[in-house]
C-alpha cells in the first residue's frame, strides 16, 4: 500500500480495507510505503490500532528518496512491527501542532541548554496544551516500549520537535533497516523474525509474490472532498445554488446541484478539524450579502457580510497541520467573487425599482383615458381598449382626454390632462 500526503480519514479507511484484504488473502506481511508531512490525530490513531491488532507483520517503509514521515508519520513508524527508510529521508517533528501549540523556535547551540533549563523550570501556562503534550509523549513512549525502539528520542520528537535522518534513525535504534528500494527491502526481510505479541513469525520472502493494493475510486473521491480547499468550494457552491433556486423557484438545476454540494461539504467538514466559530462567521457573511440584495441598506449589510465572510474563511480550518489549510489566495478570490455577486444583485434590484411598472393596476397610473359620455362625479372612460368606472370632481365631456391620477378598487380617479 502507498500513502502519499497528509494522513486523513480517507487514508485510514484505505489502510483498514487493505489490511483486511491482506489478512483474508493469507498474506505474509504488509508493506506500507509512507511519505507524509503529518495528519489528523484521529485518523493516525485508527491506523495505529489496526497495526497493533494485526495478526500479520506491518512493515512501514519511508519511501521514495526525499520522502519524510513527519508528525503523525513518526507515530506510525514507532507502531510498526518493522520500520525501514530509504536514503535521504527523515522523520520527526511529532509535536501535536493541531491543538494550537506553536512549534519550537530554533536556538543557537550555546543557548540551547539554557533554553531547555528555562522550559523545564517554567511549566506551560495553558493547561490544555500541557495535557495534550503529555498525552502525546506517553503515547509514543508506550509504542517505543512495545517495539523496543529508542524511547528517549521519541519523547524528544514530541517535546522538542526533533528531526533525524535515515542513517541517524538507524544508529539510534528508531528503525531497523535502510533500503534503497522495495526489492532490497524484501531481501533484507527474508528470514527475519517478527514478534506479534503472543507469537513470533519468520518471514519467508525468497520468491515473494508482491500484490499492489492501489487506491480505488472511493478513496480518491474521499481524498478530494476532504481537501480543505475543495470542501470550502463545495460549501460555497451549495449555498449559492440554493440561493439561486430561491430567487428563481422551479429552475431545479441550481437547487439540485447546490444540495449535493452542500451535503458533500458537510461530510467533508465533519471529517476535518474545522473551527465552528469560523464556519458561523462565513455563513453569517453570506447571509448578510444575500440580505443586502433583498433589502438594500446602502452597503451596510453588504460590507459587513464581506468582512464576516473573509474572517470566517481564514478561521475556518482550526489546524496548523500541513495540508489542512485553505490557501489565502483562494479565500481572497472567493471573497472578491462573493462581493461582485452581491454588488451585481444590488444593482439589478436598484435598476428594477427605477423602471416603470409594467403590470398590475399600478401600471395604469399617469396613463391617458377617453371619456365615453358626459359626467360629473361617476362615469365611464376608455383606457387601452377597456371600459373602466371613473370618478372626477369636475364635469367632463364625451371624447375629452383625461389622465389617471389614482385607483380606488375598480374605480379610476381621473382629471383633465391640462390640470396639474
Amino acid at each position: 500500500m502507498t500513502i502519499d500526503g497528509a494522513i486523513s480519514p480517507a487514508h485510514a479507511d484505505y489502510f483498514s480495507r487493505g489490511l483486511d484484504k491482506a489478512i483474508e488473502d493469507g498474506s505474509q506481511a504488509v508493506i506500507l510505503k509512507l511519505n507524509t508531512p503529518g495528519g489528523l490525530d484521529k485518523s493516525m490513531r485508527e491506523m495505529i490500532q489496526k497495526i497493533l491488532d494485526s495478526p500479520i507483520p506491518i512493515i512501514i517503509y519511508v519511501s521514495p528518496k526525499g520522502a519524510r514521515a513527519a508528525s503523525a508519520g513518526t507515530y506510525l513508524i514507532y507502531a510498526s512491527h518493522v520500520a525501514a527508510m530509504a536514503p535521504a529521508t527523515n522523520l520527526g517533528s511529532a509535536t501535536p501542532v493541531s491543538i494550537g501549540i506553536a512549534p519550537p523556535t530554533p536556538a543557537d547551540e550555546k543557548d540551547k541548554d539554557k533554553d531547555k533549563a528555562a522550559q523545564a523550570e517554567t511549566p506551560p501556562t495553558d493547561v490544555m496544551q500541557k495535557k495534550q503534550v503529555n498525552d502525546a509523549k506517553a503515547y509514543i513512549r508506550s509504542l517505543a516500549q512495545l517495539r523496543g525502539r529508542n524511547e528517549q528520542w521519541a519523547v524528544a520528537a514530541v517535546s522538542e520537535a526533533d528531526n533525524i535522518s535515515a542513517q541517524e534513525a538507524l544508529d539510534k535504534g528508531v528503525i531497523e533497516l535502510i533500503s534503497y528500494d522495495t526489492a532490497q527491502l524484501l531481501a533484507q526481510l527474508d528470514g527475519r523474525e517478527v514478534n506479534l505479541g503472543q507469537r513470533t513469525v519468520r518471514l519467508d520472502l525468497k520468491q515473494p509474490e508482491v500484490i499492489a493494493y492501489d487506491t480505488d475510486w472511493r478513496t480518491r473521491i474521499l481524498v478530494i472532498i476532504t481537501d480543505p480547499s475543495i470542501a470550502y468550494l463545495l460549501l460555497l457552491a451549495g449555498i449559492y445554488g440554493l440561493v439561486f433556486e430561491f430567487l428563481n423557484p422551479g429552475t431545479l438545476l441550481p437547487g439540485t446541484l447546490g444540495s449535493i454540494c452542500l451535503l458533500l461539504a458537510m461530510y467533508a467538514f465533519n471529517m476535518l478539524p474545522i473551527s465552528f466559530a469560523g464556519l458561523a462567521l462565513l455563513l453569517l457573511g453570506l447571509a448578510l450579502m444575500v440580505a443586502e440584495a433583498f433589502a438594500p441598506s446602502f452597503g451596510v449589510l453588504g460590507i459587513g457580510g464581506i468582512c464576516a465572510f473573509a474572517l470566517g474563511s481564514f478561521m475556518l480550518m482550526d489546524s496548523s497541520l500541513p495540508g489542512y489549510q485553505i490557501a489565502p489566495a483562494l479565500i481572497i478570490s472567493m471573497t472578491v467573487f462573493s462581493a461582485v455577486v452581491a454588488l451585481f444583485m444590488i444593482s439589478m434590484i436598484i435598476r428594477g425599482r427605477s423602471r416603470p411598472v409594467v403590470s398590475g393596476d399600478q401600471e395604469l397610473l399617469q396613463h391617458e383615458a377617453e371619456v365615453i359620455a358626459d359626467f360629473k362625479g361617476s362615469g365611464r372612460v376608455m383606457i387601452r381598449g377597456e371600459v373602466w368606472l371613473a370618478f372626477s370632481e369636475e364635469p367632463l365631456q364625451r371624447g375629452q382626454k383625461v389622465k389617471v391620477i389614482g385607483i380606488d378598487g375598480l374605480t379610476l380617479m381621473v382629471t383633465r390632462e391640462n390640470d396639474s
